[in-house]
Formats: structure tokens, C-alpha cells, sequence
């Protein structure tokens, strides 16, 4: 087995560690939700936007824990090397919490279909919709129905 050098070992744990933050902090909304499994049309009531936190914030604390707990390691030795452990892990649970409880927002959409029922329909993209316009929704998203001439 080959015995990586500090700064190799240093860029490994460190490439290593902003997968791991990468991936806690990646649980994002999707740009578009709905449950319907067929076409349905019907009238924009309300549009709201609204803030949803992008991740697990327990998941992006122990995951920035470890990873700089793992960095702060790699600094020194001794008494220096057990305190920049301490120090990294400490700083990274900040981060990974920061990183996992980041606000996204998102437009829902509250639709009454012709049969009655109300929808709400979740997007993270600003919708080109008013309300009182007549829409269709589909398992691909929510779109403006043109009205013919009045």
C-alpha cells in the first residue's frame, strides 16, 4: 500500500468531505409536484409563496461534524492535532447545519377543478398565472388553457 503524503492525504479528506456536505445539503424540492395521474382542468384561486427548508438539518450537522472533525486531524500532531479535530468538527457541524437548513422558495398553486375539488399544486419557479385563469394539470405540470375570444 502507498503512503499518501500530508497534503495528498490533506486533498483526499478534504475532496471526501465536500461530497459528503454536497450531498446532505442536495435535498432540494423538486421544481414541480402534483399527485394527479391524468389531465384536469380547471381555476387558478390563489397563488402563495412560500419558504421550505432544503434538507435534514441532523443529517447536514453530523455529516459537517465528521468531515471536520476528519480535516481538522490532518493539522499537526499532539495536543495541536487533537484540538484542530475538535475545532474542524465544531466548525463543520456549523456549516453542514447552515448548508442543510438553506430556505428555498416555492410558488403553490391552489386550483378548483371543474368537478369542485381543490388542488394545491407546488412549483419552484415563479408561475406565469393570475388568478381566476382557466389551467390544466397534468402529471407534467400546470399550464394556461387559451380562452377563445369574449
Amino acid at each position: 500500500m502507498t503512503k499518501l503524503s500530508g497534503w495528498r492525504r490533506f486533498a483526499a479528506v478534504l475532496s471526501a468531505g465536500f461530497a459528503l456536505l454536497l450531498a446532505a445539503g442536495c435535498e432540494t424540492t423538486p421544481a414541480f409536484r402534483v399527485s394527479e395521474p391524468s389531465s384536469r382542468e380547471g381555476t387558478v384561486e390563489s397563488i402563495v409563496q412560500d419558504t421550505v427548508q432544503s434538507g435534514n438539518a441532523a443529517v447536514g450537522t453530523i455529516g459537517g461534524a465528521v468531515v471536520g472533525g476528519l480535516l481538522g486531524n490532518q493539522i499537526g500532531g499532539g495536543r495541536g492535532q487533537t484540538a484542530a479535530t475538535v475545532i474542524g468538527a465544531g466548525g463543520g457541524a456549523l456549516v453542514g447545519n447552515q448548508v442543510a437548513t438553506r430556505q428555498n422558495l416555492v410558488w403553490r398553486i391552489g386550483v378548483r377543478y371543474d368537478d369542485g375539488s381543490l388542488a394545491t399544486i407546488q412549483q419552484t419557479t415563479a408561475p406565469a398565472l393570475r388568478i381566476g385563469d382557466r389551467v390544466r394539470v397534468t402529471a407534467n405540470g400546470i399550464e394556461l388553457l387559451r380562452q377563445g375570444p369574449n
